[in-house]
């Protein structure tokens, strides 16, 4: 196979094109035939040894790619064989093939083409835990964006919109800016032109920022620190210009303000299952053509060192993406222009119950996401109540002494109690409202993929991927059902639920 490969520390032009064996998948990993890798700011700082993950040389650099699942090694129960995925791989990207840990790969719906599926984990990521994390960004609050045509920052000016705040967006060129202007923001500042701080104090005025997102540090830190609102929270996220700023700490306490890092990839590690919520959101978000990442240019692998150029030289306006199917390169406009889905705007309950109202409403949904639903506590109590129902009296559920013992170390509940949780969840995710009834009647296809160990808190999230008319005035439903436990990012049961409703 081809890749671009790192043989030694340097700029982007000592990277080399070369042909190297296939990969073979190790356990608990799959190999990626790609299809597109995005280039990241990350990927400049890896080949010159700057990045604080240093692959052994040599390596291909390429942090996030989308592509399919040609093999699959040992204990992966998740994923499959041509399964269309994104992944998020830290280096290796550049090249038709890439080897990933099953943990770090996500299947994509078929709504979503690669370029678009290679461009959202890093960026939107980045910002959306930024924001709804660190920053708990709330409507109407005002959040100023630097660097706002780079990649995270023009994620950071779409997602700000999105969550209702007033978004300024700062950047360096008036063409970068009429691109901010496109992707929702509100104000712009131009700061090779204007004087940052007058601007801020102008577009608020003199009320100062609630938020500042900043991924380029440098000069602009500090007078924007000293822009920001009372209780505003300034997000610390990267230092593209140059230069890590050193801020004198009285300004936090003349603000009354928080300096708060973003250091996405440890939260995804250590906090996954909320990292796992947040992927769920951002793709509904994509499927439903709420965002959109801007694509500056496609470079084809040969071309690869050039995307990590225009990245260095600061020319890249959102995502630069190295493609390697021929399909995705002829036409290249077609990738990004698809038709888009149009939104479905739904009453809710102020649990963000979805409230259908009739059965055209529910069909107009179908390949669309719920919410999570809240968790759920699998205590010893239910367990027996359900062993004692099915007549499933299996020591591994109901004997706390001997399963103390098992590989578990505690008991588990029955895969088919897990299922049955079904009927609660999906009342917490939906009601159609002039339904006179409703019938659960199985499922088509249920996998149970990990144990729910005895007080674990177990959650779903659905898709609707069939709604159509039955006989008698009724509408079937089959929802693609998919549970999740505290702390550990993989499904524990994947399941397709049948419904009928009159």
């Amino acid at each position: 196979m081809k890749a671009i490969l790192c043989k030694e520390h340097g700029l982007p032009n000592s990277l080399v094109l070369e042909e190297i064996a296939a990969l073979t998948p190790t356990k608990n990993h799959v190999i990626i035939a790609v299809m597109a890798c995005s280039a990241n700011f990350p990927d400049t700082l890896i080949i010159q040894n700057l990045y604080q993950f240093k692959p052994a040389l040599p390596f291909s650099p390429g942090s996030e790619v989308a592509g399919i699942i040609k093999a699959i090694g040992e204990d992966v129960r998740h994923l499959k064989v041509g399964d269309r995925v994104l992944a998020l791989c830290g280096w290796g990207g550049f090249a038709e093939e890439v080897e990933v840990e099953a943990t770090r790969v996500f299947p994509i719906s078929s709504e979503m083409d690669f370029v678009t599926a290679a461009s959202i984990m890093y960026n939107f990521g980045t910002s959306f835990h930024a924001l709804k994390d660190r920053a708990m960004l709330q409507k109407g609050e005002t959040l100023l964006v630097l660097g706002a045509a780079g990649g995270v920052g023009l994620a950071a000016v779409e997602l700000g919109k999105l969550m209702g705040a007033n978004v300024i967006a700062a950047a360096s060129s008036d063409e970068k800016l009429s691109i901010c202007k496109d992707k929702g923001a509100d104000f712009l500042i131009n700061y090779s032109r204007d004087d940052l701080r007058e601007k801020i104090k102008e577009y608020t005025n003199g009320n100062g920022v609630d938020v500042v997102y900043d991924p380029i540090g440098d000069k602009y830190a500090e007078p924007c620190i000293r822009s920001m609102a009372w209780k505003g929270r300034y997000l610390v996220v990267g230092f593209a210009a140059g230069e890590i700023p050193k801020i004198p700490l009285n300004l936090a306490l003349l603000k009354g303000c928080a300096i708060i890092g973003v250091f996405w990839g440890q939260f995804a590690s250590l906090e996954s299952a909320e990292n796992i919520k947040n992927i769920l959101i951002l793709a509904d978000y994509f499927i439903k053509g709420q965002l959109k990442p801007h694509i500056y240019k496609y470079y084809s692998l040969e071309e690869a060192p050039q995307a990590l150029e225009d990245l260095m030289n600061r020319k890249v306006i959102g995502k630069a993406v190295v493609i390697l199917n021929d399909e995705l390169r002829n036409p290249l406009v077609s990738i990004t222009k698809k038709p888009e889905k149009q939104v479905l705007e739904l009453e809710r309950t102020s649990s963000g119950k979805i409230l259908f109202f009739d059965f055209d409403q529910v069909k107009d949904f179908v390949g669309q996401s719920f919410d999570f639903t809240e968790w759920l506590e699998v205590n010893q109590e239910m367990i027996n109540g359900f062993a004692e129902a099915t007549l499933d009296k299996q020591w591994i559920h109901i004997d706390e002494g001997k399963a103390k013992f098992s590989p578990f170390g505690k008991t588990i509940a029955h895969g088919f109690l897990t299922l049955s949780l079904s009927p609660h969840f999906m009342y917490e995710l939906y009601e159609v409202k002039n339904a006179k009834m409703g019938i659960n009647y199985g499922a088509d296809k249920v996998r149970f993929l990990q144990p729910v160990k005895v007080n674990t808190k177990i959650r779903m999230t659905a898709k609707l991927i069939e709604a159509v008319d039955v006989p008698n005035n009724g509408l079937k439903m089959k929802i693609e059902g998919t549970y999740f436990v505290e702390n550990n990012p993989k499904p524990v049961c994947v399941a397709e639920l049948l419904s009928i409703i009159y």
